[in-house]
């Protein structure tokens, strides 16, 4: 196949803004933030870094895109555990525990987005930085929301605790501490759970 009759790649097919998000992603994934240049993300995008510039001020900016688009998945699961198990909180949070818990095989290749990024970001007022400790406050009130729906002792505690095991098993599974970290998570969870 000539270069003149060769089809386009997947990629080209995108938008130019979420073919270079996708970039993004894949890279600071695999690579972390700051290893990462405009050039290596606008050659995976199969653009230019004139390009990125036009829909992302700076690389800061894209970060921070990128890191909200991950928090927002994070919030479709909450929202999907509450559709799913409308009224019942305690399922609700059994819900959370297994999105977490069918996700640590992914972490422990990739690691925790969160997890990652925060360990690049030392500086409190980076817009990346903010826009992950904004959905992890988010994320912690909704928890104590379903924990004291769930009528759960002192749910800001109990909230606490379940965030503890949850974070604490992407952790452990991506430094492979811990086996069968999916299965340890849910039993623990559930535990928690039963306190009601």
């Amino acid at each position: 196949m000539t270069s003149s009759t060769r089809r386009p790649s997947r990629v080209a097919k995108l938008p130019p803004r979420e073919r270079i998000l996708d970039a993004a992603e894949e890279l600071f994934q695999s690579e972390g933030i700051r290893r990462v240049g405009v050039q290596a993300i606008a050659e995976k995008a199969e653009t230019t870094k004139m390009a990125i510039y036009r829909h992302f001020e700076t690389k800061d900016a894209l970060v921070a895109e990128w890191l909200r688009i991950v928090a927002a998945d994070y919030q479709a699961a909450f929202d999907r555990v509450e559709a799913e198990h409308p009224g019942r909180p305690g399922e609700q949070i059994l819900g959370l525990a297994r999105f977490i818990a069918e996700g640590l095989p992914a972490i422990s290749h990739r690691g925790c987005p969160f997890i990652n990024s925060i360990a690049e970001l030392p500086d409190r007022s980076d817009p990346a930085r903010q826009v992950i400790e904004e959905h992890k406050a988010h994320q912690l009130r909704r928890l104590v929301a379903m924990c004291a729906e769930a009528r759960l002792p002192d749910p800001a505690q109990t909230a606490a605790e379940i965030t503890f095991v949850l974070e604490g098993a992407q952790v452990c599974a991506q430094n492979g501490s811990v086996d069968q970290a999916g299965e340890r998570l849910m039993r623990i969870v559930e535990g928690i759970v039963s306190r009601s």
